[in-house]
Order: structure tokens, then sequence, then C-alpha cells
């Protein structure tokens, strides 16, 4: 349960790991259904939470999580129930649960899920602007290298250099 919820976070709402690592419990707003995520800036940002993650961080606390003194969402799984040391134990997961998936020769940290958001993004018709926001970058540049270009989409687009006969 806590994994699914970690992967759904990273997925469905293009996460960075130490958003994950650093979520406490009073950093959700189930009446608002929003997470607070600190990110780099260190200042919080609020985000929507979807219905399943919501649905699916709902279902690990009150099933799953531990009861302990931690106010961090995500704990191990073994005694003594600690939370997680950095945001590399979250890399750990994702290479876990992709190799548990069959998924061999890809790239296995967490990252990968906002690269292939933010394309799937650019393949569905959204603006780099749009896409930064949601990765919450603050420079266009930095969004640019997330929503790499889809070679197929850009062969069905592009125009024929002037004066070039095949």
């Amino acid at each position: 349960m806590r994994d699914r919820a970690i992967i759904l976070l990273l997925a469905r709402m293009a996460l960075r790991a130490g958003d994950i690592w650093q979520l406490h419990l009073r950093d959700i707003d189930w009446r608002a259904s929003r997470l607070r995520l600190h990110g780099k800036s260190r200042r919080g940002v609020f985000m929507p939470l979807p219905q399943d993650v919501g649905d699916a961080l709902l279902a690990y606390i009150e099933d799953a999580r531990p009861v302990v003194a931690s106010d961090r969402v995500f704990l191990r799984v073994q005694a003594p129930f600690t939370p997680f040391r950095s945001s590399a134990e979250i890399a750990g997961i994702v290479s876990r649960v992709l190799s548990r998936g069959g998924f061999v020769g890809l790239p296995t940290g967490a990252h990968v899920f906002r690269h292939s958001l933010a394309s799937t993004w650019l393949r569905g018709g959204a603006e780099l602007d749009q896409i930064g926001a949601a990765l919450r970058h603050a420079s266009r540049d930095t969004t640019a290298i997330y929503a790499k270009v889809d070679v197929d989409m850009l062969g069905a687009v592009a125009q024929p250099w002037p004066g070039y006969v095949a």
C-alpha cells in the first residue's frame, strides 16, 4: 500500500522524490483535496490531490502505516518504523517496483515519472509554460529538458528544408 501511494504520487502528480520524502501528515489538506509541497525552494506550494492518489494515500495511512510519533507520511515497513533517511529510498522503491513489473533496461530513478509525464503532456498538446507550472520549474529551459521531443511526432509536423530535393 505504501509503495502504491508513492508510485501514484510520482506518476500522477510528477512529484520529486524529495517532495515525497519530506511529506508530513500535516501537509495533506483532505477537505480541499490538496498537498502542500516544500520542494527545492523550501517554500510551501499547494497542488491539487487527484482522487485516486488521495484514495491510495488514505488507504496507506489508515490501513498500513504503523502508529508512531513521527509526522512523516512514509515510513519504513520494518520495525522500528522510522521515516526514510533520504529521497534515495524513494528511488529504491521505484527500482524494485519496476523490476517486479519486468521492466529492464530503463532508467529506474523516481525522476523517470517526471520525464514521462512531461512528455505525455507535450504530446497531448500542453504548452511548455503549462508543463513548467505543473512541474514547479522556475525556468522554461528546465522544462524543455524534461519535455523531450517525440521524434515520430516531430516527423509528422516537420516541413522540408527550403530548396532541399530528396
